[in-house]
């Protein structure tokens, strides 16, 4: 069947349409994205604003149109961090609800880690052993560990590469006192979490999904996409920690120069980057590898999975 995943997220608005059925590898037939920055469209009290809400309503009928020109027999709309922390997501899915007939499912923080989880498992399949699982999205930061398809550990923190630039990185290029005081929370806020993870054991194998650790992967010497998903794409530390201070020296259209980094997220992409190297190094991990696969094929194996055998 040709399912379609909606994922309103912290950054963008994106719509995957894949060939699907039980027991086989989904195949992506479409892609459709809408830059939204919702986590940016915040008021001071945490709420998204009427122009956002109307906003995210406008790119949500664009995606439904996409959909049913595309021959989706089966949505599969959720959201993430900005819409659950809004603090009136309520009338916000409300309003989506009766405007747009979407009925967003909202997912917790650990829900992404686990369904992110799953799909990195599918990916590299049981050789790969104990899995330790990074994932820097706009929000927030999910890490899972484990070795079945359920993960033993999942964890969500408030360390989204967008969220971290808005709320300490105001100056373009940043000013480097609020880098230093960034780079202070970040590890303060991982360092908690650190010893949740370390009574499993050392992991056999580390991924990262997402676009902050594939452009950091891509700067740092990786692949390009265009070479296809089944090249091994690697993240050392020792080449992020290179780049960290030239990043830190850079304005935001000078990173859109970079290899691999699209300009609506250079701005973020410092943030990012602090975030990666402070998990690589509390997690004690030199080496990482790039996953392909993330929250979206999470969520169409899951569904795949309740199915069952045609």
């Amino acid at each position: 069947m040709r399912l379609g995943v909606l994922d309103v997220g912290s950054n963008t608005v994106h719509l995957l349409v894949v060939d699907a059925h039980p027991g086989a590898r989904p195949l992506p037939a479409h892609s459709h994205k809408a830059e939204l920055r919702l986590a940016q469209l915040l008021d001071e009290a945490g709420a998204i604003g009427p122009e956002g809400v109307d906003k995210l309503i406008a790119v949500i009928h664009d995606a439904l149109q996409a959909a049913e020109d595309k021959g989706v027999e089966e949505l599969l709309p959720f959201a993430t961090s900005a819409v659950r922390e809004a603090t009136n997501a309520d009338d916000v899915l409300a309003r989506v609800q009766q405007e747009t007939g979407v009925a967003l499912q909202v997912l917790t923080g650990p829900e992404e880690a686990r369904l992110t989880f799953l799909a990195v498992r599918r990916w590299f399949g049981w050789s790969a052993g104990k899995l330790l699982v990074l994932d820097i999205g706009g929000g927030s930061l999910e890490i899972a560990y484990g070795i079945d398809e359920e993960p033993d550990a999942a964890v969500s923190l408030p360390l989204g590469a967008g969220r971290l630039t808005s709320a300490w990185l105001p100056a373009d290029p940043p000013a480097t006192e609020d880098i230093r005081a960034l780079r202070r929370h970040v590890r303060a806020e991982i360092a908690r979490t650190v010893g949740e993870f370390a009574r499993f054991g050392a992991p056999d194998h580390v991924v990262a999904t997402s676009k902050t650790f594939k452009q950091l992967a891509r700067i740092c010497g990786a692949a390009r996409s265009a070479e296809g998903l089944y090249v091994q794409r690697e993240l050392k530390r020792q080449s992020l920690e290179s780049w960290v201070p030239r990043l830190s020296g850079m304005t935001a259209e000078e990173r859109a120069d970079l290899p691999g980094v699209s300009e609506a997220r250079a701005g973020q992409l410092l943030a990012g980057a602090l975030v990666a190297e402070a998990a690589m190094d509390l997690f004690g991990v030199e080496t990482l590898e790039i996953c392909p696969w993330a929250l979206r094929e999470g969520i169409i194996l899951r569904r795949l999975d309740h199915m069952g055998p045609e």
